[in-house]
């Protein structure tokens, strides 16, 4: 991966601790570029885990962040939000496995942690494998010259690139629609 990558970051009061910890190793990462923070700001803050599961699924959707990590107490309610947001693919994942195959496998670009669920150290673990995965939507007929390229340069090729392309389609289909409904 040679681009940084800009994370947006965010939760509830049940993970803003991880949040926090998490935030500053992101800031050290050389892989990131920024770490955009959409909250909450304190563990007292009580805002609905759904506002800034929202914001954060909304500037990987608008091009403002390439990823996104979103923590609360389980990491479901973080990612049933947003995977509300037309283009958004969140995924809760707490084995290195499935952060694997969430990137190399469905292109999710939003990672979603339960701090009630796994430990610090595990969580941390899990995001700094996750920002090393890189999806692969080469085709299956690749060209002679991109052929050559791939015999001293093997891609991550993902075997569901052609399960992404079909949520691809369906998310483009849903924003033309919401298009012309407004």
């Amino acid at each position: 991966m040679s681009t940084k990558l800009r994370i947006a970051i965010g939760g509830d009061d049940a993970g803003f601790s991880y949040q926090s910890i998490i935030s500053r190793d992101l800031a050290s990462d050389p892989r990131v570029a920024q770490v955009i923070q959409v909250g909450p700001a304190s563990e007292s803050d009580k805002t609905a885990y759904s506002t800034f599961a929202i914001a954060a699924a909304e500037a990987v959707a608008n091009g403002t962040a390439d990823r996104a990590i979103l923590i609360c107490g389980t990491g479901l309610g973080v990612a049933i939000a947003a995977n509300k947001v037309p283009g958004v693919r969140a995924v809760t994942a707490h084995d290195s496995f499935s952060v694997e195959r969430a990137v190399l496998s469905n292109n999710a670009q939003v990672l979603c942690l339960g701090q009630r669920v796994i430990g610090v150290e595990l969580a941390r673990r899990l995001v700094k494998e996750w920002l090393g995965y890189t999806f692969d939507p080469v085709s299956s007929a690749p060209s002679a010259h991109l052929l050559r390229a791939l015999m001293f340069f093997p891609p991550q090729n993902s075997a569901s690139a052609d399960k992404v392309r079909v949520i691809d389609e369906y998310d483009a289909k849903v924003l033309k629609n919401a298009a012309v409904v407004v």
